[in-house]
């Protein structure tokens, strides 16, 4: 019995990580010179609302204004609201306001919270389109003006942005997962849409626009979704360029994944019709790539028992196959010992212990329906 379910664990396991991939990758490069060759360039420069959700202190929150406000775009046609969780103090805030006539300043809603605070940011705005970001990334200045361009395409009412993460990060595990991830949801954008958007960069026409309940955590894959139930398009525009400007150590990626799991289960009772394969146009894409990937410690563990079972079998009934497991390890870790393997080794195995443990957590917070993580986690990038 082990042995069946050890093999459907590592079956799961290929296919969420493996096989489709590979599949959506495929379609995309079939569908990619199509799409291309079919686009048409299109005059489109409407007044742009970039807003930012924050909790972040002030100076921080100055530094990204100024970011937004060095954009390309028409500086006629640009607006920055900056809205204040309503948890914190605002005294210093107000100041903000009076950097330029172009940034308007709210206190977010009654509870509090991100979607609260987004839902008042968007009140204020007066653009056509909705310019969503956080407070630790810069963008490039003409990142503005790509994802507009994308939304000029015809059924295309959301546009994820491309997250850059500094280079020392990119060679840890979880760098290399967002490599990963950002790479998956450009192609599901050509094939169809992107499962969710970089919350750090994205965009949507400001008509499309509903409130978001209060205490949701995951605002960059609840809209998104909402839209593709209704027949629009999310693309991703890989030339609008935010650099995350910080390192996150495992610790820290451990609890932005517990935030963004537990999001995920929240999501699903929410917005249930994204279960449905007759409402949701992406059903299959969004139950792989986010509903399975929840299984993922579930499957390893039943696939780490049924090894170690069988190790321990092995050594049982012979001596001699025993005695050369231990020399194999032995060698490996003399050899590693000389190396910078054992430390690259270790912290690759802390980190992915630690995101298998995230996504436990997150899936037990989701089934209590303890949502409110906000407060636990900064403000982050890559969370869909």
């Amino acid at each position: 019995m082990l042995t069946f379910v050890a093999f459907c664990s590592l079956a799961g396991l290929l296919i969420v990580w493996v096989v489709y991939p590979l599949v959506i990758a495929a379609l995309a490069s079939l569908l990619a010179h199509r799409r291309r060759s079919a686009r048409t360039a299109v005059a489109y420069e409407p007044w742009v609302s970039v807003i930012i959700a924050t909790r972040d202190d002030p100076d921080t929150i100055k530094r990204r204004i100024a970011n937004c406000l060095e954009s390309s775009y028409d500086p006629a046609k640009l607006q920055v609201v900056i809205a204040v969780d309503r948890c914190v103090a605002t005294a210093q805030w107000r100041e903000l306001a009076s950097m330029d006539d172009r940034v308007t300043f709210v206190r977010g809603d009654e509870p509090g919270g991100k979607a609260a605070a987004l839902n008042a940011a968007v009140r204020a705005c007066r653009g056509n389109v909705l310019v969503f970001g956080d407070a630790h990334q810069e963008w490039e200045n003409d990142a503005i003006r790509h994802l507009v361009a994308a939304l000029a395409r015809p059924r295309v009412g959301a546009v994820s942005g491309c997250l850059e993460i500094p280079e020392t990060a990119r060679r840890s595990l979880a760098g290399r997962y967002w490599l990963f991830e950002r790479r998956l949801r450009c192609c599901e954008a050509v094939v169809h849409s992107s499962v969710g958007v970089t919350g750090a960069i994205w965009a949507m026409r400001t008509n499309l626009w509903s409130a978001l309940p209060t205490q949701l955590i995951l605002d960059d894959v609840f809209t998104p979704m909402q839209l593709v139930m209704r027949g629009h398009r999310v693309a991703f525009a890989a030339a609008a360029r935010a650099f995350e400007t910080r390192l996150h150590d495992p610790t820290q990626e451990y609890r932005r994944k517990v935030r963004t799991l537990t999001g995920v289960i929240q999501l699903c009772t929410w917005l249930p019709e994204v279960l449905s394969p007759t409402s949701n146009p992406v059903w299959l894409q969004f139950v792989v790539h986010k509903v399975m990937r929840l299984l993922t410690p579930y499957w390893v563990a039943v696939i780490t028992a049924w090894i170690a079972v069988a190790v321990v079998r092995s050594i049982a009934g012979s001596l001699f196959v025993g005695l050369a497991i231990a020399l194999g390890v032995g060698v490996v870790a003399a050899f590693a010992a000389k190396s910078n393997v054992v430390k690259i080794a270790r912290e690759t195995i802390v980190s992915a212990a630690l995101l298998q443990a995230a996504a436990v957590v997150g899936t037990v917070n989701g089934f209590r329906g303890r949502w409110n993580v906000w407060h636990t986690e900064p403000s982050s990038a890559g969370d869909a």
